[in-house]
């Protein structure tokens, strides 16, 4: 009898064949970024990849946009490479969401363009051919919350209720250097405590019961939530004579990988280095499924999705073209009530003057009559 294999039958080598699969093929990753404009979208995106992924954008130009009250979707692709693996990045990012005075429906562009992936994937899932199919299913956003101190704002509230039943929501706090430790500590707990009372989904690391190390550095992660941020892409020398990326004030230098300034380390580990994985897992099984379970329960196989005209940039047309409507429909009731007006004078007219002819007819037979008379009367006395 042929002595038994230490090493057993081989399946503890799939994880080593998954790795290399992995490694071959890379990986892909769409990450969204919601907020207000000047609040370090960009510069955060670059701080975090280390690249120059987007440039700088002008927001003295935002101002000249006001009329069209319309946020965008800007698609940004890169790839990156490390140690020699490769992974296709997206960044979507949504210049002029919260930037005018009347933001009422601003994250419709939003949540349409979410669900469009779900639809775009769904659609491609059922066609023969689905070797090359594209993804642009939203594996993490990041919501930018304004450093004001005291709360979430109800934009902030109505938006992040929509994004996180779609999406893996992540909010940051943008800015952080601006706050005190004591305010950004009050700052995150108002902000934790309105998250609970709004019912808000937020993404939450899962702690894994086998792994204590893991499990401890999700806690720390969940514990950390909203991340505070700052983010820079120069180099500063601090005091010591470190060179780091931050932002040098005249107190000193607020730097951008280091804990006891703001949690850049923290959301960078949860995006890259640690959960990943997860944040593409929770999409396609939780959000992807959600979406296409929905669509399934009220549509037929292969059936077009209804198209929704509830885009504020279709809603103010519509609302301009109601006013136009309502323009035209008034100056013609006020063209009309002249043409009235220009009758009853007319109508007035006609009668007086048929009055007056009336009277003449009548003054000339009252003549008549008397001429008669005076007529018989003179030949009687004949």
């Amino acid at each position: 009898m042929a002595a038994p294999m230490s090493d057993g039958i081989g399946i503890a080598n799939l994880p080593n064949q998954r790795h290399k699969i992995v490694a071959k093929r890379g990986a892909h990753f769409t990450l969204m970024v919601v907020g207000e404009s000047g609040l370090g979208k960009t510069t955060l995106i670059n701080t975090l990849f280390s690249t120059e992924l987007s440039s700088a954008k002008n927001y003295s130009r935002r101002h000249h946009k006001q009329l069209d009250k319309l946020t965008e979707i800007e698609i940004i692709k890169a790839e990156l490479e490390e140690k020699q693996f490769k992974t296709k990045l997206t960044v979507i990012d949504t210049p002029g969401f919260g930037d005018y005075v009347n933001n009422r429906d601003s994250w419709t562009p939003i949540i349409d363009f979410i669900d469009d992936q779900h639809e775009a994937y769904m659609r491609q899932e059922q066609q023969p051919q689905r070797k090359d199919k594209i993804d642009l299913r939203v594996h993490a956003c990041l919501y930018f919350i304004r450093p004001t101190g005291h709360t979430l704002k109800p934009l902030d509230i109505e938006t992040m209720k929509r994004l996180g039943t779609r999406v893996n929501l992540i909010p940051v706090i943008a800015k952080a250097d601006t706050l005190t430790q004591n305010d950004l500590h009050l700052f995150k707990q108002r902000i934790r405590e309105t998250i609970a009372a709004q019912g808000i989904r937020i993404y939450q690391p899962p702690i894994e019961s086998d792994d204590e190390a893991g499990a401890e550095h999700a806690r720390i992660l969940q514990d950390a939530m909203p991340f505070s941020i700052i983010g820079s892409t120069e180099d500063v020398t601090t005091a010591d004579g470190r060179v780091v990326k931050g932002r040098e004030y005249l107190w000193g230098v607020a730097e951008v990988e280091n804990e006891n300034h703001c949690d850049f380390r923290k959301l960078r580990s949860l995006l890259i280095r640690t959960h990943m994985l997860d944040l593409i897992s929770m999409t396609e099984e939780l959000h992807y499924e959600n979406y296409r379970q929905a669509q399934m329960e009220t549509r037929k196989f292969g059936e077009q999705k209804p198209r929704k005209f509830e885009n504020p940039k279709f809603k103010e047309e519509e609302e301009q073209l109601r006013k136009r409507f309502t323009e035209q429909v008034k100056a013609e009731e006020a063209r009309f009530r002249q043409w009235e007006q220009h009758l009853i004078q007319e109508r007035d007219r006609l009668n007086k003057d048929l009055e007056m002819a009336h009277s003449a007819i009548k003054g000339l037979e009252a003549e008549l009559d008397n001429l008669q008379v005076g007529y018989g009367r003179g030949t009687n006395r004949r």
